[in-house]
């Protein structure tokens, strides 16, 4: 096999490397998926036993997110390969001198680099276990960080923060909701009441989604300005053929372009294949130029070899490297260098690269190792739990008849699930079912503790005094006319009510009565003021009703113009009708889109606009629910991470289609299906570009 046909070899096993890391990552993404079921708020009795369960299994749940963003970026590393290979083929008269300055400098940045390293390891020790802290402490936490960190660098926190604080209001949210239902109220009509501790957080989640865009946008515009400057080098360089100095001075001039060059930021991605073959084009004009003499150019030929040998040294080091996560990360960076060292001597150019590839192919198998040996551990961590759900059954089989014994067997019980907190998650089949079982057990313990308690009778007349106090506070909010204050208080003392526990039998009855009058005394007359409220509900319902009836029975006419003014009109009107009845707003809001929607597929236009006049169905319906805002936001920050992510494969694909042999007629069918590929992407960026558009306008 020559020379070309093995790099075409290459090509295709580096292709088929990335597919197997796609679908490795994908298990992985699933298996944080299901294994996120643990996550649960525990029952009311036992909670304070089984919630820092979930605080345990939270930071494997992130484990498993880091090593799912380190296989994606192994695609990384497999893709620089490639670029090499092609570099390697356009750098053919290029030569790279590094002087002794440089060199130091190098090796100034790498210590700098490897420093940077342990401070980072460092610092991960010291991160605050935010499922310690309060509603408001993570409130205060995320300000100082948007007020104190770089934007760019907080992502992980603020996340953390966040499934921190929801966990907890969840958890808070479900004890009202059980409360009103348990006091007779209808689940349609429950409301949440307003919370300041959330709006504040969102408020600072806002501020920093702002924050994050203004940094991307000022990215990308310092991509554009560097690529515009790389491109003023490159006209610079192409005039050094026209000047009439000495050689001298010209390499010289040469010499400070390829510097500027070397200290400019990254560009746009999908620029960059372009960028550089432009460059080493004129590099090589420059040189054949200037027919620069033999021992200068063997020097800079052997200069480049060196470097390249020593990057194969510290590649070839990494193999030996404990953790392979850093290893696979510390390739990158060595990639990254190689990229940017010219050719070397031709006898060397195949040989060094060979070696440099063949570190590179062991660290990539190491890192897909890693994940394979999660199984094994995952099995392990399955008979583990298994044994403490045999241990906790056990215990709740004991026959307990004292005081003592029920402390000494909590105290086993709570024992139990510390160890569980330090176990992994098992097989994703089995996660649930496990956790399933242990929890029941749990369940069942402090349900019968609870059954042995009420039967305590000092206990229950302390507790018909705390329900007495509660009647008392209810009987004096029940003429109250705030309606959104007294609500809220009311909720507050029914969760208190529930919390205050049983009480002696024969008042248990009366009590409740006491208390459940006053509540539904507030909350009658709370409903007459909103009935008329209904009433124009009602209205806008019948309403709308009739615009779906008359969009099913729109008769088209020859011309298509009229037909789809027709439909925009029918949007518009939609758009103008009020609110309607909650429960009915779901349904009457799909059954004007799906009549819309048929309505818009008889009309003889091309897809791309049917696609844009039913997501502008669907916007209309986005911006007239809660929190428009925010789902117009996230709708938009999609759309343009799938453009990204669209551009960064054209990019691939288009890289991919340099490797193949043109004369071939396997290679040819792989080529053309890039092609559809590229150009079937490159339509589906405009639709995208377009609703992306429609969201700006419809928020302006």
């Amino acid at each position: 096999m020559d020379a070309k046909d093995q790099k075409n070899s290459d090509s295709v096993q580096n292709e088929q490397q990335i597919n197997n890391d796609s679908e490795l990552n994908q298990k992985v993404n699933q298996e944080q998926s299901e294994n996120s079921a643990e996550n649960q708020v525990e029952k009311e009795d036992n909670k304070s036993q089984i919630r820092d369960e979930e605080s345990s299994e939270k930071p494997e749940k992130n484990e498993v997110e880091k090593q799912k963003a380190e296989t994606d970026s192994e695609t990384k590393a497999d893709d620089d390969m490639q670029d090499e290979q092609l570099s390697e083929k356009t750098d053919k008269e290029e030569v790279t001198e590094e002087d002794e300055k440089q060199k130091a400098d190098k090796e100034k940045h790498d210590n700098a680099s490897e420093t940077e390293a342990e401070e980072k390891k460092e610092k991960r020790k010291e991160e605050i276990d935010y499922n310690k802290l309060s509603r408001e402490k993570l409130v205060e936490e995320l300000k100082n960080i948007i007020d104190t960190k770089p934007i760019n660098n907080i992502r992980k926190e603020v996340e953390a923060i966040k499934a921190s604080f929801y966990k907890k209001q969840k958890a808070i949210n479900e004890k009202l909701r059980k409360a009103f239902i348990k006091d007779g109220g209808d689940i349609e009509e429950f409301t949440l009441p307003e919370d300041p501790i959330e709006t504040e957080l969102k408020d600072l989640f806002k501020r920093y989604r702002k924050l994050k865009a203004e940094y991307n946008r000022d990215l990308e515009k310092e991509k554009e300005t560097n690529l515009e400057t790389k491109y003023q080098i490159i006209e610079e360089l192409k005039e050094l053929i026209n000047k009439k100095e000495s050689i001298g001075e010209t390499f010289k001039d040469f010499r400070e372009l390829q510097n500027r060059w070397k200290e400019i930021g990254p560009v746009p991605q999908q620029k960059l294949k372009d960028l550089w073959n432009t460059y080493h084009h004129h590099v090589s004009n420059f040189y054949d130029y200037i027919k620069i003499n033999k021992e200068l150019r063997d020097l800079d030929l052997k200069k480049n070899l060196e470097a390249k040998t020593e990057l194969c040294e510290k590649a070839e080091k990494l193999i030996d490297e404990p953790s392979v996560v850093s290893a696979f990360k510390a390739l990158q960076k060595l990639h990254n260098q190689w990229r940017e060292i010219g050719p070397v001597p031709n006898e060397h150019k195949e040989p060094i690269w060979e070696r440099f590839k063949e570190a590179t192919r062991i660290i990539n198998k190491n890192h897909q190792d890693y994940f394979k040996n999660l199984k094994e551990e995952q099995k392990e961590n399955l008979a583990k739990k298994e044994k403490l759900c045999e241990q906790a059954e056990e215990i709740i089989n004991k026959e307990l008849k004292i005081h003592k014994e029920w402390a000494d067997q909590t105290k086993a019980i709570i024992d139990l699930q510390k160890v569980w907190r330090t176990i992994g998650f098992a097989p994703k089949k089995e996660n649930n079912k496990i956790y399933a079982r242990f929890r029941n057990a749990c369940d069942t313990f402090f349900g019968k503790k609870r059954e042995f308690y009420a039967l305590n009778k000092e206990l229950q007349e302390a507790n018909l005094e705390k329900k007495n106090v509660l009647c008392e506070k209810a009987e004096a909010l029940q003429d109250s006319t705030d309606w959104k204050k007294t609500t809220s208080a009311l909720i507050n003392l029914q969760k208190e009510w529930k919390e205050a526990g049983p009480v002696p039998r024969k008042l248990s009855d009366k009590v409740w009565k006491r208390f459940r009058a006053a509540c539904d005394h507030f909350f009658n007359r709370k409903s007459e003021y909103y009935a008329n409220i209904e009433q124009e509900y009602e209205k806008n319902l019948k309403l709308k009703q009739a615009l779906i009836e008359k969009v099913i029975n729109y008769e088209f006419s020859d011309n298509v113009d009229d037909n789809y003014e027709a439909l925009r009109n029918f949007q518009e009107e939609w758009a103008d009708i009020g609110f309607v009845p909650f429960k009915m707003k779901d349904k009457v809001q799909n059954d004007f889109r799906e009549a819309i929607n048929k309505q818009f597929d008889k009309l003889k236009i091309d897809d791309s606009e049917k696609k844009l006049l039913k997501f502008k169905t669907k916007l209309n319906n986005i911006q007239h629910k809660p929190k428009a805002s925010n789902k117009m936001r996230h709708e938009r920050d999609k759309f343009f991470n799938k453009v990204k992510k669209l551009e960064n494969n054209i990019t691939l694909w288009e890289n991919n289609i340099g490797f193949f042999n043109a004369d071939s007629p396997e290679a040819k069918e792989m080529i053309s299906d890039y092609k559809e590929k590229i150009t079937s992407a490159k339509e589906e960026i405009e639709i995208l570009g377009e609703k992306i558009r429609m969201i700006d306008n419809a928020e302006s």
